[in-house]
């Protein structure tokens, strides 16, 4: 097969200030009124808002709850699952009072002097269906809520206070998760000259490169006569490079190249980002500014060897994220996804799906600086639907104007090395479905010819008879392990991706026995155990998919469902109340690890040493019965120890999958004291040990920031992580207290999470049970400088303290 090329990319990020008075940025996150209300009077410019709740944006209205059965219950047969007959259902959008019409009002200045330039409004996600007022006239609508979206305002715009309303309706039955609701990702205001440089208008390539040099093209979109741009590259140290003056246009797009000599490339392992100041000129006045970071990296696909950034052959190890986070809800935060990034990265994961939503700008931007590999998907539905208010109703009218927007708002950043059209869609059969496939491919191409375009296929035989998969740039297979090489014979791209894989179910520091591999299993208590030897029908364990990574060249990587837990699809307990939230989550709805996070890790962290042993020891009742205990590693050899006695050496082998990636002693006999497990190396010799006991009573709580010092923002967090231990220091893993949280001084409490899919305890509470030992509080900061103060206590426990400080930012 012809080898795939594709340009490397730079990225965008239009900075929040004014730049010499030609640019300004406003962000609305303050000053708005929200009421969730049937009312259609609230355009109005005299509608009385007085007694409407005041809140920040982002925002998602729905994540306070409380937890209802209600909201989502429905009868149908998941065909996703294989169900063929419809049940009771609760639990998949996360019962959680998302369905409803809401307005959002704002008021702001635009001053005088700027009352002649173009306004734009832009909106970064609105859920869902947004309809937009300014000063009382209706100035457009959107449909998708995953969507960014513009309008120009400047003809609504008066001289003083304006008037922004925003109605927003969620439909029942109109997604398979929780989709959040409201103003959950950024509104803004941009001001600027007529004469200017167009939203999303710069696109960023580096059509070649050497060790000694990089070419930099640069076409930039504007708006007015008898302009020229100037551009300017810096390094990451601010120092200029190159610069480049311009007056050819071709209709209303400038072209530039640029040269970087001896380019810092953009990976994973050194994410160097460079920057361009570009300003446009009419004559020698200064009409427009912007400034641009930019990655430079080299992206190819080819037959048999797969994937290459750089020249090097890269392995995708990937998860699947949704955009809620957790207890926050659907409303985007900066310091939440940064830690999600920051767990991912000790995990060794070095790739990202958006799933099945377009990504936040946020998150990339994380990804470009930290150094993610990205995959943006756009839909989860095409014409043909699966829920029954899902987007199949606005496919025709939107699609192409969605997927627009997507890369013309991304496309710079160089995370994104490709693009997904679609996700398990239904349209996956029939001749109807291949020429939409088709086409939702050209529209990509035509947009950003230097990145392929993947479909997340769960139909493989399907796809395999019909053409549907052989036209796609890269094949995405979702599960379906035992038809990778069927599919890789019949497919001519000479690879196949996992775009989805996994689906191993588990519950955060719970165990079952006996200890098998197990399809759809259920417990009396609605949790899944974390042996992590439990899937779903159509899934697999990890290991499955690690033999299939390691062995088979020609299989570029994998994206695991999921990196996360997130809310609704509670699976295998779809049909269990109160089960709310996912389980299939590497780690949990509170971000705390389960045992799987060190599964992944033995494997994918190259750098660091794993050695984790699994179950706990807190077995009362269970003494002299059979309790196997796991370990994940990245050593070959183990010795495991109870109570000093040795159960044996366990080696890696190929006799069966997990004995490939997991030490395991399937044959011990419980007795409370000390696990003790002794790593070795290749020449056998011991280089690491660790050990867990049996603990006491619950005695003393503590705390384990994330970070102690915050900016002073009144929006940054700090992730405590809080336990509770026995008199003697030793963690207690089936603790359950009830316990109660205060925070003083320059920040508040936000949230509250446990990992817990079963519990009804509203997030935004101060008060929350641990779960196996362990929850998650969360602290934001203010606008204030100072010491933050936050106290968790709870009955017959010594309480715990912690002083955290907020400075400027």
């Amino acid at each position: 097969m012809k080898s795939l090329h594709f340009l490397p990319i730079i990225f965008l990020l239009i900075n929040q200030f004014s730049f010499s008075q030609v640019r300004k940025v406003i962000e609305l996150d303050s000053n708005w009124k929200f009421q969730k209300t049937q009312t259609e009077q609230a355009y109005q410019i005299n509608f009385d808002d007085s007694k409407w709740e005041n809140v920040t944006v982002p925002h998602d209205w729905a994540i306070k709850g409380p937890f209802d059965k209600e909201i989502d219950k429905q009868t149908v047969a998941i065909v996703q699952n294989g169900e063929e007959v419809a049940s009771e259902k609760t639990g998949r959008t996360g019962s959680l009072p998302h369905i409803g019409t809401a307005w959002y009002r704002n008021k702001f200045k635009i001053p005088n002097y700027l009352k002649d330039k173009k306004i734009i409004l832009l909106f970064e996600g609105a859920m869902s269906e947004p309809q937009i007022y300014v000063n009382g006239k209706k100035v457009g609508e959107w449909a998708y809520g995953y969507s960014y979206f513009y309008f120009d305002v400047s003809e609504f715009i008066t001289d003083g206070e304006n008037t922004l309303a925003v109605k927003l309706t969620n439909k029942a039955f109109a997604s398979r998760w929780y989709p959040g609701a409201g103003l959950y990702r950024k509104v803004s205001i941009i001001v600027k000259n007529k004469e200017s440089i167009n939203q999303w208008g710069t696109f960023i390539t580096t059509p070649f490169i050497s060790d000694t040099e990089a070419k930099v093209n640069i076409k930039t979109k504007t708006s007015g006569q008898n302009i020229h741009l100037v551009t300017t590259i810096f390094d990451a140290e601010g120092n200029p490079l190159e610069t480049n003056k311009t007056t050819e246009q071709f209709g209303d797009e400038f072209e530039q190249n640029l040269k970087v000599e001896n380019p810092k490339l953009w990976s994973p392992e050194s994410p160097y980002l460079y920057s361009a100041k570009t300003k446009l000129f009419v004559g020698d006045e200064l009409k427009d500014e912007i400034s641009t970071k930019f990655g430079i990296r080299g992206i190819k696909y080819e037959a048999a060897t797969g994937f290459s950034l750089n020249g090097k052959v890269t392995k995708f190890k990937g998860v699947c994220l949704h955009h809620d986070l957790g207890p926050l809800g659907a409303a985007v935060n900066k310091a939440a996804l940064k830690r999600q990034l920051t767990i991912l990265k000790d995990m060794g994961c070095n790739a990202v799906r958006s799933s099945h939503n377009m990504p936040s700008l946020e998150q990339l931007e994380l990804c470009d600086e930290m150094g993610f590999l990205f995959l943006a998907e756009s839909f989860d539905e095409w014409k043909k639907p699966k829920v029954e208010n899902g987007y199949h109703r606005f496919f025709d009218e939107y699609a192409e104007k969605d997927i627009v927007n997507l890369v013309h708002a991304t496309r710079n950043h160089p995370s994104i090395v490709m693009w997904s059209s679609g996700n398990e869609v239904p349209d996956q059969w029939g001749a109807e479905g291949v020429k939409r496939a088709k086409w939702l491919q050209d529209i990509f191409h035509r947009e950003d010819p230097t990145r392929p375009v993947t479909v997340g296929m769960d139909q493989v035989e399907a796809v395999m008879e019909s053409g549907f998969g052989a036209l796609l740039d890269i094949p995405g297979l979702n599960y379906r392990v035992h038809l990778y090489e069927e599919a890789f014979e019949k497919f001519p791209q000479g690879f196949i991706l996992g775009s989805e894989t996994a689906s191993t179910v588990s519950s955060r520091g719970i165990y079952k026995f006996p200890v098998v591999q197990e399809k759809m299993k259920q417990y009396d208590d609605f949790q899944s155990s974390s042996y992590d030897l439990e899937a779903c029908s159509w899934s697999n364990v990890p290991d499955e998919d690690f033999v299939l990574q390691d062995d088979k060249p020609w299989v570029i990587g994998e994206f695991v469902w999921t990196g996360f837990d997130y809310l609704g699809e509670p699976t295998p307990y779809d049909e269990m109340w109160p089960s709310r939230s996912s389980y299939f989550g590497i780690s949990d709805l509170a971000g705390l690890p389960k045992d799987r996070f060190y599964l992944y890790r033995s494997r994918w962290n190259t750098k660091d040493e794993t050695l984790h042993i699994l179950p706990h020891w807190n077995w009362e009742g269970r003494e002299g019965e059979i309790t196997p205990v796991f370990v994940y590693t990245n050593y070959k050899s183990a010795e495991l120890f109870v109570n000093g006695k040795s159960m044996g050496i366990q080696k890696k082998n190929n006799a069966t999958p997990q004995n490939r990636y997991r030490l395991m002693w399937m044959d011990v006999k419980y007795e409370p004291g000390t696990l003790k497990v002794v790593a070795f190396n290749e020449n056998g010799k011991p280089v690491a040990e660790k050990e867990i006991k049996t603990a006491g009573e619950p005695y003393k709580i503590v705390l384990n920031p994330d970070k102690k010092t915050l900016k002073a923002d009144g929006k940054d967090l700090s992730y405590i992580e809080v336990s509770v231990v026995d008199k003697n220091g030793n963690f207690c893993p089936t603790a359950t207290n009830q316990l109660k949280f205060k925070v003083k001084g320059a920040g508040t409490y936000k949230v509250a999470c446990n990992g817990d899919a079963t519990s009804l305890e509203q997030f935004h509470l101060p008060t929350m049970k641990l779960f196996s030992g362990k929850l998650v509080v969360t602290v934001e900061s203010t606008t204030k400088v100072g010491e933050i103060q936050l106290e968790v206590t709870g009955k017959g426990l010594k309480k715990g303290e912690l002083n955290l400080n907020s400075i400027e930012y």
